[in-house]
């Protein structure tokens, strides 16, 4: 896929918990959407080196109305604030940065507690953000394409995470998996999409049962 769409454009790491709250924005939601999102929450609530408090501390419903962009603001506003509570209480103070003297199942296992968190934010948490280590961000795109592949049996994200993990070189490092994550979410919405696929068009056409049924 490297060959068909070119080097994907580098990502700007985001810190741990500014990751955390655009990955719980970005779930089921175009990106420009959450990407429009996350600015309103940025220019309204973090202003020079300032963290979230104002974020955890506002209003519900001012919270669910600049979540309106996005799929299912009535559930993600109350979890976003209820998980920014959550981590001052549970830390002392809202940070997330305190995570990179951690091991990455920890990490990942301390984010998963908190509800609305699985495996597909905290893979992104710890692999897209400053933390940059080795995890799997597998959303909806990535099982779509995978399962047409027949690369791994249907299952969930985490079960998918897992068995992919097996077939990655460990010589894969944080960055490559990124870029790995990046050129799947472009197939999935270019080529690869859900309703009407482009299979004769794909690159991967050869190695894929699901296309070459199709054609």
């Amino acid at each position: 896929m490297l060959e068909h769409y070119g080097q994907p454009p580098p990502r700007v790491p985001r810190d741990p918990l500014s990751q955390l709250i655009y990955s719980l924005l970005a779930s089921r939601t175009r990106t420009e959407d959450s990407d429009a999102t996350m600015r309103k929450l940025e220019s309204r609530y973090r202003t020079g080196n300032a963290a979230w408090e104002a974020l955890r501390d506002a209003p519900l419903a001012e919270i669910e109305s600049l979540l309106q962009q996005v799929t299912f603001a009535e559930v993600k506003a109350p979890r976003l604030k209820a998980i920014l509570i959550g981590i001052s209480e549970r830390y002392g103070r809202l940070t997330l940065d305190f995570l990179e003297k951690y091991r990455t199942e920890k990490i990942r296992e301390w984010l998963e507690n908190f509800e609305g968190v699985g495996a597909q934010i905290s893979a992104a948490v710890v692999n897209f953000s400053t933390l940059r280590r080795r995890a799997l961000c597998v959303d909806a795109n990535h099982l779509r394409v995978v399962q047409r592949l027949a690369l791994t049996p249907r299952a969930d994200a985490a079960t998918t995470e897992m068995r992919l993990m097996r077939l990655i070189p460990e010589d894969w490092n944080a960055l490559m998996l990124d870029e790995h994550h990046a050129l799947v979410k472009l197939h999935a919405q270019t080529l690869c999409v859900f309703a009407e696929p482009r299979c004769s068009a794909c690159p991967l056409l050869s190695l894929c049962p699901f296309g070459q049924k199709a054609q």
